[in-house]
């Protein structure tokens, strides 16, 4: 395992990062608990040093876990990241959302389920359109100048809001978001209109869930196995077979899984991007770390570009026909591509 930085910090991570949201088996499925110390014992054991969960992961038994097991381990060997947001109990109406009353109350509480003194990244786990991101941005810099945070981050928010916070951040002397975290993969690269441009731009790592589709690229649709997701959906329809069969392919002329692929396509984009790799079985875990030793010509990432290119739409397309109409006038995008 090779390590990167996050974002614009000194942090230095593994470049896969261990999703923690299937330890626990609340809601029918998931890894008991000696199953998930096996899963982080290989993960840890391979490099990674990089674990990902939330307050509400399994109602809070995904922190449980983690914690129990960083009880009996370095703690500050791994780094930790959690997030607040979505409702983890009833007692009141500010158990949830971005406010700075349920930041607070939330992150007392994960410290105590994942048994530790501090959470190495924060993120704020979904937008909520109500709080104001200066309120959030100051909570967070409040945590971090306790200690009980070391790094803030952001997860499924819209870029303007994000790129607002980093801003004010920057003006005020607060601390910025250092990471990224939306869907991602080679059936969902939507992010890639404004939000990975966006993270670009303020240096941050795109961290993306769901690298390979909820497994649909790993070709189990292909095969007829089922899942929850339903057919009509966009990790099952006609445009997700076609690239899912490209992904078959290219692994079965490597004489690597499909996975391999799918995530190595993701690991070496023209921007900072660790994906979050999550296994309730040891053998899946396994399989996804094996990805790192994966090497794609530039004719397979051609072809996998090409097979799941999306329409930027506007601005994005337009900037593209602008630029074809600049070039045809004096070759000012060929001046400045050269520089």
């Amino acid at each position: 395992m090779n390590y990167k930085l996050l974002g614009r910090s000194g942090l230095k991570v593994s470049e896969l990062c261990l999703g923690a949201m299937g330890f626990g088996t609340e809601g029918g499925w998931g890894a008991e608990k000696e199953a998930s110390f096996a899963i982080m014992d290989a993960f840890a054991e391979a490099g990674g040093n990089f674990f990902d969960t939330a307050n509400v992961y399994k109602l809070g038994t995904s922190e449980k876990i983690i914690g129990e097991y960083l009880g009996n381990h370095d703690r500050d060997y791994f780094v930790l990241a959690t997030k607040y947001t979505l409702k983890d109990n009833i007692t009141n109406p500010n158990a949830s959302g971005n406010n700075r009353k349920n930041m607070m109350r939330s992150v007392e509480e994960s410290l105590k389920r994942l048994k530790t003194d501090f959470i190495d990244v924060l993120y704020l786990h979904i937008w909520d359109n109500i709080t104001p991101i200066d309120e959030v941005l100051r909570g967070l810099d409040d945590l971090i100048k306790q200690g009980k945070v070391t790094y803030a981050a952001i997860s499924d928010t819209p870029a303007w809001v994000v790129s607002k916070g980093n801003t004010l951040a920057e003006l005020m002397g607060w601390s910025q978001f250092i990471a990224l975290q939306v869907e991602y993969s080679l059936l969902a690269r939507t992010a890639e209109r404004e939000l990975i441009p966006m993270a670009k731009h303020y240096g941050m790592t795109v961290t993306p869930w769901a690298p390979l589709a909820g497994g649909a690229l790993t070709g189990k649709y292909l095969r007829g196995e089922q899942g929850r997701v339903k057919a009509e959906s966009n990790r099952r329809n006609n445009r997700a077979q076609t690239i899912t069969e490209a992904v078959v392919d290219i692994a079965t002329e490597l004489g690597v899984s499909e996975s391999h692929v799918a995530l190595q396509w993701m690991m070496d984009r023209d921007f900072s991007c660790i994906p979050i790799v999550g296994a309730t079985k040891i053998d899946q875990l396994n399989d996804n770390l094996r990805a790192v030793d994966t090497k794609l010509s530039p004719e397979h990432f051609k072809k996998l570009n090409e097979v799941s290119a999306i329409e930027l739409g506007f601005p994005g397309d337009f900037f593209n026909e602008d630029a074809v109409k600049m070039n045809s006038f004096g070759g000012f995008y060929d001046k400045v591509e050269k520089r």
